[in-house]
């Protein structure tokens, strides 16, 4: 059964009627003229259709059809299948604690819709499933799954949508509202879980190094998050192959977090898999959150560091004592002064390195008070300790002094790297009578190159406490991308506080620019406890990603080299030929297999320069350990190595459970939200609905392309007819 229906208002109305009566006229005037001829009275009669058909199209016609389904109205259930689910916060009781999962199930097995039954036809649907084909984690679609709902099942009375609201993949679940709004179709939304932390202490990150030096100390930073309403003491425990490597105690703040690290000196060489954890509290409710497993390779590496000076200063003599006194560090330094020869004796280089090959092997340059002019660094020399930083993935440090050098590098290949904009136009510096101190930001307290204490608080005071200086480098500002450290404690410019130890990522490598000239005099009383073992975390930390993996001829990293899933990564694979020259022709690639066994090949580009490097960029989809293989069949070389890929999980338990969604698709699709209780009453609503109203169809007709063919090929047959009949 259809019928007509018409937009019309009576202006129209009107002028429809004066342009048909005025075509009939038209027509019949023509027709009389030029006589009843056949031809011309179907001419004419056409015609007037034409006139008639447009007339009718002014008036919006739309043939209107109710559509009736035979078929039982059918009510979907939703059950949310993803790992968000398994968290434990549903309370049943007063002491039993059920995950969200479990809940559901429980509610399954009583089977909730029986009362439907006989109204209704009744389909139980899961959605959202942990992996996807390819291995990968998936998400929360609940887009997706109200929208099949809707169309892979017929004649959809109601939706009853039990899920934590926590959509992590697809469209947002409004798109699909929005279809069921229009469908007459009522979403009832029950929140599983609770919607704020349940009373928990939760180790929430883990940021352990890919490797360490055996007989080095290792930092392991750690997150803790607290959900207790008070204060927390406890202790953390690190537990290794051995039984307990190390504790620390450490103060929870009541519903705050905690960024600290945990010191682990490894007694043997190798991957060692290692158990961090904290006790449960009594007043916890969950026991699953309080330790996290991580591996830390530990093997013997001795770092190469280069220290280029222009006078035997005592910041240049106790940093070469300190390096030298290092038993993991090969130092080699270079005096160089303008007029004079090049410091001569144990330890020290005749020139500075004249080529790429002789400069690779450095894993940390130190640059003091010395430029680029007659007697000193060249612009070549420059050039080359650029690549070595952003190529080579090397560390270059900063240390200016008193003759003001550090401003010949403006308008050098040395420029990008600095970290700070320097004053030109005091190369002396600022001095002072009184001594001055750093003072560190809120980066700088928990850094691994400023942390020289147990924890962030009393690192913050121990850097007030240490010997002061008298004369500072003139800093204008920190450059964009840098991270400042510390900062002048008293010295203030248009910009802030003065930065004074100021770090940025640049290329592959690090650099670090250290803005005073007395870290020396930290010795006094303490003798080389903060200043060696600062000068000894420089070198590793700026040293650490060249060291990630390597082998004869060939060495790989990775930035970052503790990614997330989902995040890129870039290998970094620098490779050698026979002769132990950097590669500058060939092909290398890697073989990357996932932890689900999948795997991928990846070509890796050469980098301009000459340096040998070769780069590549892929994204991780799993958590785990990646088995990644460099080879160059060019040069016979062949790298083995893995990559920890870990956190940023689309499903993560412990969440709270996402209400608002929920309250969002009811109320866009007019049903209801609820927590549990409202379970049975949602039950009792979806039965006392309505019957659904049948389904309209409208065709418009007025602008139906069809439609409008129509009235064209009319006017066509029109005018070939007038040229047939000798009219045109």
């Amino acid at each position: 059964m259809g019928r007509w229906s018409f937009a019309l208002s009576l202006p129209v109305l009107v002028l429809s009627l004066g342009v048909l009566v005025s075509g009939s006229w038209l027509c019949w005037l023509t027709w009389k003229r030029n006589g009843p001829r056949k031809l011309l009275t179907g001419l004419e009669g056409l015609r007037w259709l034409v006139i008639a058909l447009g007339v009718f199209t002014l008036w919006r016609p739309e043939w209107l059809r109710r559509s009736h389904t035979e078929d039982q109205p059918e009510v979907i259930v939703l059950c949310d299948a993803s790992r968000s689910m398994d968290t434990k916060d549903v309370l049943t009781g007063e002491t039993l604690l059920l995950s969200r999962a479990e809940w559901l199930r429980a509610q399954r097995d009583t089977e909730f819709w029986k009362p439907l039954a006989g109204q209704y036809k009744i389909s139980v649907v899961d959605f959202s499933p942990a992996t996807t084909n390819a291995g990968a984690e998936g998400g929360t679609d609940i887009n997706q799954a109200l929208d099949d709902a809707l169309a892979r099942h017929r004649n959809v009375r109601a939706v009853l949508l039990l899920s934590d609201g926590d959509w992590t993949a697809g469209k947002s679940p409004v798109s699909a509202a929005t279809k069921l709004r229009l469908a007459n179709v009522p979403v009832f939304t029950v929140a599983v879980g609770n919607e704020k932390f349940l009373p928990d202490i939760e180790l929430t990150r883990v940021a352990a190094p890919a490797y360490g030096l055996f007989g080095e100390q290792v930092f392991i930073p750690f997150t803790i998050s607290s959900h207790l309403p008070r204060d927390v003491r406890t202790t953390v425990t690190l537990q290794g192959p051995d039984g307990v490597e190390a504790t620390k105690e450490v103060s929870l703040p009541a519903l705050g977090q905690l960024q600290d690290a945990i010191v682990w000196s490894p007694q043997r060489e190798g991957v060692s898999t290692l158990l961090l954890k904290l006790p449960v509290e009594k007043d916890e409710l969950r026991d699953d959150n309080n330790a996290q497993t991580f591996q830390v390779s530990i093997r013997r590496e001795l770092l190469k560091v280069l220290v280029v000076d222009s006078l035997p200063r005592w910041e240049y003599r106790f940093l070469r004592n300190a390096l030298m006194r290092d038993p993991g560090v090969d130092v080699k330094c270079l005096l160089l002064h303008p007029g004079m020869e090049p410091a001569s004796g144990r330890d020290y280089l005749p020139a500075f390195p004249d080529s790429k090959e002789a400069l690779t092997p450095y894993d940390v340059v130190f640059l003091g008070d010395i430029g680029i002019g007659s007697g000193e660094l060249s612009l070549a020399d420059a050039e080359r300790l650029k690549g070595l930083v952003e190529q080579q993935g090397s560390g270059l440090v900063f240390l200016p002094g008193r003759r003001g050098r550090e401003l010949s590098f403006i308008n050098s290949p040395l420029e990008s790297l600095l970290p700070v904009v320097l004053e030109e136009n005091r190369p002396e510096g600022y001095s002072s009578s009184t001594p001055s101190a750093l003072a560190l930001t809120q980066s700088g307290r928990g850094h691994l190159l400023t942390m020289l204490a147990a924890s962030e608080d009393q690192n913050a005071q121990l850097w007030r406490r240490l010997d002061g200086f008298y004369w500072h480098a003139a800093v204008e500002k920190s450059r964009p991308g840098a991270e400042v450290l510390a900062v002048h404690a008293e010295r203030r410019n248009q910009w802030g506080r003065v930065p004074l130890l100021v770090t940025r990522q640049q290329g592959n490598g690090k650099v670090l620019f250290m803005g005073t000239d007395s870290a020396w005099r930290w010795r006094r009383g303490v003798e080389d406890v903060y200043h060696y073992r600062f000068w000894g975390q420089v070198v590793r930390w700026m040293s650490y990603q060249r060291h990630l993996a390597q082998d004869k001829g060939i060495r790989v990293f990775f930035n970052p080299d503790r990614p997330q899933r989902g995040e890129t990564v870039f290998v970094h694979a620098t490779v050698f030929n026979a002769a132990g020259l950097p590669l500058e022709r060939g092909t290398v690639h890697a073989e990357i297999v996932s932890p689900g066994k999948r795997a991928e090949q990846l070509a890796l580009t050469p980098l301009a320069g000459g340096w040998g490097v070769f780069e590549g960029r892929f994204v991780p989809e799993q958590t785990g350990a990646y088995a990644i293989k460099v080879v160059c069949e060019d040069a016979g070389r062949e790298l083995q190595s893995e990559l920890l890929v870990g956190g940023g999980q689309r499903e993560e338990i412990g969440r709270p459970a996402r209400s608002d969604v929920l309250q969002e698709i009811a109320q866009i699709t007019q049903g209801e939200f609820g927590s549990l209780d409202k379970l049975p009453a949602f039950v009792a609503r979806i039965s006392a609905l309505p019957e659904k109203e049948p389904a309209e169809q409208r065709v418009r007709l007025w602008c139906h392309p069809v439609w409008g063919g129509l009235i064209v090929t009319l006017l066509a047959v029109y005018w070939i007819g007038r040229k047939m009949a000798g009219l045109v």
